[in-house]
């Protein structure tokens, strides 16, 4: 009965112990870095949780060629604590911010000897299950172009010559458009100037064909005053009469008036 009693009570006061829920952490995947240089090595985390105050970064070290892992680094409780000694004990500083879930820390002088896997691992009360994030620092003395960076040249330049392509595609469509358009209009204008020219040939057909009947009367009638002017002058007198009465109707036939040749 007094257990059951408990057991209400606490529902009622809303005195329920608080459930941890998972926490995820991020970290790169794999860093590259120059000989002598410095590198900064990122980590944070997502939580349902308001960040805590006992919020807490772990890192760890485990060399290549290495089955064991050393611990380098840990933030808790406000203080940042590094490994006295470990091979980064003067080379190591925390550069994060807790109060915005960030646990970077920062290497320098890097040699050879620390290519490795890091792994950091994070903890926010009452979150505190979640699976570590690891990344690989590799230090060269020149830094290798990566594959990402190959891949986006590639793409890039595989876009580049298909935009190219679409241009002069577009662009030969264009001009070869613009010579039909203007082969066209040239054939255009050679056909109305034949049309032009063909008319007129037959306008100066036509008139020729309406002059030429009366050009050959003329010279029909002209043959014959000629013929009959000679055996007038072989036969006798008054040719002059009737060369004029012919004359004059060989001038009223093609269209004239009769002015001289009717007196």
């Amino acid at each position: 009965m007094l257990t059951v009693l408990a057991l209400a009570s606490v529902v009622l006061l809303g005195i329920v112990p608080e459930q941890s829920q998972a926490i995820v952490i991020y970290t790169g995947w794999e860093r590259h870095a120059l000989l002598g240089s410095d590198i900064r090595l990122s980590c944070s985390f997502f939580s349902w949780r308001w960040t805590s105050e006992d919020v807490t970064f772990s890192w760890t070290y485990r060399p290549d060629g290495s089955r064991d892992s050393i611990s380098i680094f840990h933030y808790t409780g406000g203080a940042a604590y590094v490994d006295n000694k470990g091979p980064f004990r003067d080379r190591l500083e925390f550069v994060g911010n807790p109060g915005r879930r960030d646990g970077s820390i920062l290497l320098k002088n890097l040699d050879y000897a620390d290519n490795g896997t890091f792994t950091c691992d994070a903890k926010n009360p009452p979150d505190i299950v979640g699976r570590p994030s690891n990344v690989r620092l590799l230090v060269f003395e020149k830094v290798p172009i990566q594959a990402g960076v190959i891949t986006g040249a590639i793409i890039g330049s595989v876009l580049g010559l298909l935009v190219l392509i679409v241009v002069i595609y577009y662009l030969m469509r264009f001009l070869v458009a613009r010579r039909v358009f203007s082969l066209s209009v040239s054939r255009g204008g050679k056909r109305r100037r034949r049309v032009k020219l063909l008319s007129d040939i037959t306008l100066q057909d036509s008139a020729a064909q309406s002059v030429q009947p009366h050009l050959k009367q003329k010279l029909q009638l002209e043959r014959s005053l000629k013929s009959e002017s000679s055996t007038q002058k072989v036969s006798g007198p008054s040719p002059t009469l009737t060369w004029k009465s012919k004359m004059a109707a060989l001038h009223v036939n093609s269209g004239g008036s009769c002015s001289f040749f009717c007196h």
